[in-house]
């Protein structure tokens, strides 16, 4: 059976699945005869590096550094196609997952560091999808801003259409331009190359606690229902947690926002900057959350201007 070599079809058929366990990269002692249960192995002019189960490696005495999780991508391709490592490793670049590649005759191999796993399988989830998840550049701004337009055509508290440009618009563009502002927070999905979803997080504080504010969100409406604010949602709480933030806060749905693990903030300590708002301003606690916060939540200054 020959392999797949259309990168269109590669890409839907992903279907990753993780080995169980942990697994090393080994440097094999010179002169050594082999043994064990060694799953891959590199000659180099240097020596010889073997892959091999935590565990194995471990019995057999050997040191190691990186330890990952085995992920198989299912889709048998042919080892001459073109296009599948480039675009599994810029997909997991762009999410700053390291990856180490390994090509097998039905199906290539990826390790990655076992933190990332899950995060991993996720991001190839969406590849499958067509969906790429990136950092905003500043080319961007333009589709940003237009696809923002778009997205909040349609009043997302009155159900109404706007008249004229939606004030979620300029907002985005003053916090692209406020001291707030974190780069590495401010996402968009991709389809084909094109922007189809953005979501930024924004500095903002309780008392002292430094925290981010997620919003606006938007998503093109043909891409709406799709999973792709879902998928930002959860790229912008990955991204938070390894960035050692504390939490996240929102005003949103408190139907809506509860899936993602976010709670009333009150329930936190925290009080919203406009009293109305109650239970719509919503926080999520990550693992640096402190204990005893009380305060109100200060956004960034372009909120202070709607």
């Amino acid at each position: 059976m020959s392999g797949e070599t259309d990168l269109k079809t590669l890409l839907e058929s992903l279907h990753p699945v993780v080995r169980d366990g942990d697994y090393v990269y080994a440097l094999w002692p010179h002169g050594r005869p082999l043994e064990g249960a060694i799953e891959a192995a590199v000659r180099e002019a240097e020596g010889l590096t073997v892959v091999l189960h935590r565990d194995e490696a471990d019995k057999l005495g050997l040191g190691y550094d990186f330890v990952a999780a085995w992920i198989t991508l299912q889709v048998h391709s042919a080892l001459e196609a073109v296009g599948l490592t480039a675009a599994v490793s810029a997909a997991l670049t762009h999410a700053g997952i390291s990856c180490n590649v390994l090509a097998g005759f039905h199906h290539d191999h990826l390790l990655v560091p076992s933190s990332d796993a899950d995060r991993a399988l996720e991001v190839l989830r969406l590849l499958a999808r067509g969906v790429v998840l990136r950092s905003e550049r500043p080319e961007d701004r333009p589709a940003i801003l237009e696809l923002t337009a778009r997205a909040f055509s349609v009043s997302p508290v009155t159900g109404e259409p706007v008249e004229g440009t939606p004030i979620e618009v300029r907002l985005l563009r003053e916090l692209f331009d406020c001291r707030e502002y974190i780069p590495d927070f401010s996402i968009v999905a991709e389809i084909g190359g094109e922007i189809v979803g953005h979501a930024i997080s924004t500095r903002g504080r309780v008392g002292d606690l430094d925290l981010i504010a997620l919003g606006p969100i938007g998503v093109l409406p043909p891409f709406q229902r799709r999973g792709v604010g879902s998928a930002l949602m959860r790229e912008t709480a990955a991204r938070a947690v390894a960035a050692g933030e504390p939490g996240i806060a929102l005003l949103g749905s408190p139907v809506y926002y509860p899936r993602f693990g976010y709670v009333p903030a009150t329930s936190l300590g925290v009080e919203p900057p406009e009293a109305a708002w109650g239970d719509h301003f919503q926080l999520l606690a990550l693992p640096g959350w402190p204990d005893d916060v009380h305060g109100t939540f200060r956004y960034a200054e372009p909120f202070n201007t709607l």
